[in-house]
């Protein structure tokens, strides 16, 4: 079992998705072996909370006893999943495979404020993986270390890290890279040295492909959630100026070499036949400085949907997913039925026959019939989808989607900034929507949104005015579901 979680990869971000400027050959085989979903969404349309539900099987607005994880985790975060809540990791450690996580962590390490030069603990080992190695936070916040099981990579005692003056160097790209934040770091100077943007994609796929060979005589589940596409976009020299949207598609053309390898990997040791291998992202595209300027060069890093990462518009959470199973799924088949991140907990239970508490379960449906058959019905008949503010938590049934706000919860940002999204930017691409002109909402737009997603995906016309009872429904709908219990109540981490 292969899950690869990519970083801010957009709906339209892959050339099996539509994408022209960007090619993607080592994916498109995958979907043309495989089965493509048109309809798959991310826990939430931010990173640390997408990791949450896609490892947990749980909203992340349940999280901390309820109040809920909203966004990136900072650098002294504990860890954010309680170690007595069932995992993907632990899921599959209960039936025997091999477990590990390589590739980007950010969910926090220990207890209370962590301790860097302390074992990082409880972290991903306490979560069911045998192995980690990764990055700890996110590639465009410090520290800017490798972390192997619970230790810096290159760590010396006689040389702690610190979080004062003077700051150790570390590796710094032109402006066009996009944003990555100073260090903040000090100490820990081999440890720092270690550390390189335009080494960790290859370093994380030959750790993947190391840890495969060395695990290849059992049944094993590997994690490997990239780097790759967040900013700073710094792919390897070799593929820089290889795709035609700039840096931005050079670190997409990379990403889909590291499937490649690891796929080849699979094939080498003779077990691509009985492995199942799904790539999906943690969000939809981000409208910083990489993607605007593959905008400027021609691509839509969300194809046609409204809105980018971190709001609940379709293009911040609705997400590319390709899956690939021999003998299980049919090849070439395309799929619209609606499904989740949240999801694999149930499903990755089923296809190991595991029987699990329904609290353990939380928020997660199997979904292995809309994988593995063709059903008549819809697996999932609702879901709730989760932007950066609270205030936008929506919910989608069947065709519709409400949200109980005007805008879509996340950045606002006018183009040029790091931070652009919302209505300034659905105008600056081009988007339409009802409720939107000139980059700003409408005088006397209605307060809240309703889409008909199965004749309208782009989100261009709000009927919330013209289907009262179907709001009536959907707003009642979301309310019992954010109320409704669940065991990340039960239990709140020290922050």
């Amino acid at each position: 079992m292969v899950l690869i979680f990519a970083d801010d990869l957009g709906y339209g971000d892959l050339s099996c998705y539509g994408a022209t400027k960007i090619q993607t050959p080592n994916i498109d085989t995958l979907a043309a072996e495989g089965r493509r979903f048109t309809d798959a969404h991310s826990a939430s349309a931010v990173c640390t909370p997408s990791r949450y539900g896609l490892l947990t099987g749980e909203y992340p607005f349940r999280a901390n006893g309820g109040e809920g994880i909203w966004g990136p985790c900072g650098h002294f975060q504990s860890l954010l999943i309680p170690t007595e809540k069932l995992t993907l990791g632990q899921l599959f450690k209960n039936k025997g495979y091999a477990t590990a996580a390589i590739g980007k962590w950010h969910l926090g390490f220990g207890t209370g404020k962590t301790d860097w030069n302390k074992p990082l603990r409880p972290g991903p080992l306490e979560l069911g993986f045998d192995y980690y190695f990764g990055v700890p936070k996110v590639n465009s916040g410090y520290p800017y270390v490798y972390v192997e099981n619970d230790s810096i990579v290159g760590y010396d005692p006689s040389d702690p890290i610190t979080f004062e003056k003077p700051f150790s160097e570390t590796t710094t790209y032109p402006e066009a890279a996009g944003k990555k934040t100073a260090n903040g770091a000090g100490g820990a100077k081999k440890a720092h040295a270690i550390y390189d943007d335009e080494k960790t994609g290859m370093l994380l796929t030959e750790k993947a492909v190391e840890w495969i060979e060395e695990n290849k005589e059992k049944p094993f589940f590997l994690y490997f959630p990239t780097t790759n596409i967040h900013h700073p976009f710094t792919p390897a020299p070799q593929f820089k100026a290889s795709s035609q949207a700039g840096l931005y598609g050079d670190f997409i053309h990379e990403f889909d070499w590291m499937v490649g390898e690891l796929v080849k990997c699979l094939e080498k040791n003779g077990l691509a036949e009985n492995s199942l291998i799904i790539v999906t992202s943690d969000n939809g595209g981000m409208f910083n400085r990489g993607g605007q300027d593959a905008f400027k060069a021609g691509h839509r890093i969300n194809g046609d949907l409204l809105g980018f990462k971190f709001g609940v518009w379709e293009g911040g959470q609705r997400v590319p997913f390709v899956a690939k199973w021999p003998g299980m799924i049919e090849p070439g088949s395309v799929s619209d039925q609606l499904i989740s991140g949240i999801d694999m907990l149930a499903t990755f239970a089923a296809v190991t026959g595991q029987e699990i508490e329904k609290d353990q379960l939380a928020d997660s449906i199997n979904v292995l019939p809309a994988l593995t058959g063709d059903p008549e019905g819809a697996v999932r008949e609702s879901l709730v989808l989760v932007p950066r503010q609270a205030s936008h938590v929506s919910i989608r049934k069947g065709k519709w989607m409400y949200i109980p706000k005007q805008g879509a919860g996340g950045f606002n940002g006018k183009p040029g900034s790091h931070g652009a999204g919302g209505p300034a930017c659905v105008s600056h691409v081009g988007s339409e929507n009802s409720d939107i002109e000139n980059g700003k909402i409408k005088k006397g737009a209605p307060p809240a949104q309703l889409y008909d997603l199965e004749a309208d995906v782009s989100q261009t016309k709000n009927l919330y005015h013209q289907y009262p009872e179907v709001v009536k429904e959907m707003k009642a709908l979301l309310a019992e579901s954010r109320s409704s219990s669940s065991s990340g109540k039960k239990a709140k981490n020290k922050q």
